[in-house]
């Protein structure tokens, strides 16, 4: 029997679906990268765009005759879309078999056992103990790349944010369990590890109280580990000792992902983001003189309700004087259940004018990201090799700050994925650097 997870959403998201993957496995199904091929369908869906469950249900139909082909197919809903409209979706679509929650990942396989059996259900509790996993048996997509999952759930309920309701309360894992992980996947050769949470610096674990940072002190101490990450970070949790331990810890990536999600203090009270735009300069300020090589990137939503002109060119400013590596923008979406989507039409910034703010802030982004790309040229950085490039006869893969380096490998020297090749930096493009090996 073939099964096949399509995946969309955040990282998080996709170890889920390497988690669910793995879970089959280990019952005998083998994995196919056609779902038509397939006699186990899962959607594991993302919702924290607009429209992310009218394209579920516009998924969904594309298989309704693949359903009804052959009996004993199954088709199962997961992710943050199943749990928020999983009973609708069964009420709806009376082929699909089962709806599995963010809090259920470990019992697809008997989610899977009872829809052959011709039973559908529901899986939708989100559990307030500490998350377990089953990690060995994690179908990893990558050889040499890994997420763990350090913390699950949000507990800042930001007005436009759907996360709270998605995927509950946030429940750190235990710092043995987590470290165990890290030492196994050490073992098997993965050098790159990214931790994971919705609030990744709230983490604390739930038996010590200890935090982030004395977790990535803890690993940074596995041989075989040669690089951490660790996504995404609020800037309520950043502390002074976080900011030591990334100056301290050449092992941890250099590449910091802070949401601002606003340059401009009335908007980012409406969000309920528990910051000023004045304290996030101050948080940056903070971990560059700490932690100096550190580069930073960031969200921003734009058209927020409500958000004025003068608000947008807060923004605009706050990413002028922070100079951010990356940037990441949004038009705003209503999300079911938030805080936001009640404020009604009055509040609404329309389509047009946010469209038009995001462009702006894109130019922006644009320009500094090049000229700070230029300003690389002729810098020696060590590259985690990931794959082919999309210029034909090169390489592709990242630095420790999370640049992209395209390289063509020397004749003499072949270069294998997973290698750590160091590449002199011979042109600043505007989203990723190409250059030669040192």
């Amino acid at each position: 029997m073939k099964f096949h997870v399509e995946t969309w959403g955040c990282q998080m998201n996709v170890l889920d679906g390497q988690r669910m993957a793995g879970l089959l496995e280990a019952r005998g199904l083998a994995a196919t990268g056609d779902p038509f091929d397939a006699d186990v369908l899962l959607l594991n869906t993302c919702d924290v765009r607009e429209k992310a469950e009218g394209k579920v249900y516009s998924e969904l139909g594309r298989f309704a005759g693949w359903k009804r082909g052959k009996p004993g197919r199954v088709i199962g809903v997961t992710g943050c879309v199943a749990q928020r409209a999983g009973l609708e979706i069964l009420e709806r679509l009376p082929y699909v078999d089962f709806v599995l929650g963010t809090g259920n990942v470990e019992k697809v396989p008997e989610a899977v056992e009872r829809a052959l059996e011709g039973r559908r259900g529901a899986f939708l509790e989100l559990d307030r103990d500490s998350p377990v996993y089953q990690f060995r048996s994690i179908a990893r997509e990558s050889p040499f790349q890994a997420f763990v999952t350090v913390i699950e759930g949000c507990d800042q309920f930001c007005t436009f944010c759907v996360v709270p309701f998605t995927r509950g309360r946030e429940r750190s894992r235990r710092s043995g369990e987590i470290e165990a992980e890290c030492r196994e996947l050490a073992g098997k050769g993965f050098s790159e590890i990214t931790l994971l949470g919705q609030t990744v610096n709230a983490y604390a674990c739930p038996e010590t109280g200890a935090g982030l940072a004395s977790l990535l002190d803890r690993l940074c101490a596995i041989d075989g580990i040669r690089r951490l990450r660790y996504i995404t970070s609020h800037p309520a949790f950043v502390t002074p000792e976080f900011a030591d331990v990334l100056g301290r810890q050449p092992k941890i990536g250099r590449y910091f992902h802070l949401p601002a999600q606003s340059g401009s203090d009335r908007v980012l009270a409406r969000m309920k983001r528990r910051y000023t735009a004045a304290r996030y300069r101050e948080i940056v300020a903070d971990v560059r003189a700490r932690a100096g090589d550190v580069v930073f990137s960031s969200d921003f939503i734009v058209g927020f309700p409500g958000e004025t002109e003068e608000d947008f060119r807060d923004t605009l400013r706050l990413v002028e004087e922070v100079r951010f590596a990356m940037l990441f923008g949004f038009v705003y979406s209503p999300r079911p259940g938030t805080a936001a989507a009640r404020w009604g039409a009055e509040a609404e910034v329309p389509e047009d004018v946010a469209r038009e703010r995001l462009a702006r802030l894109l130019d922006l982004q644009r320009a500094i990201q090049s000229g700070t790309n230029r300003s690389l040229e002729g810098s020696v950085f060590d590259v985690l090799v990931e794959g082919n490039s999309k210029f034909g006869g090169t390489l592709s893969g990242r630095t420790s700050c999370n640049r992209i380096v395209h390289f063509r490998p020397r004749a003499e020297r072949p270069v294998r994925p997973g290698e750590y090749v160091p590449v002199r930096i011979e042109r600043g493009l505007e989203n990723s650097l190409a250059g030669t090996p040192a």
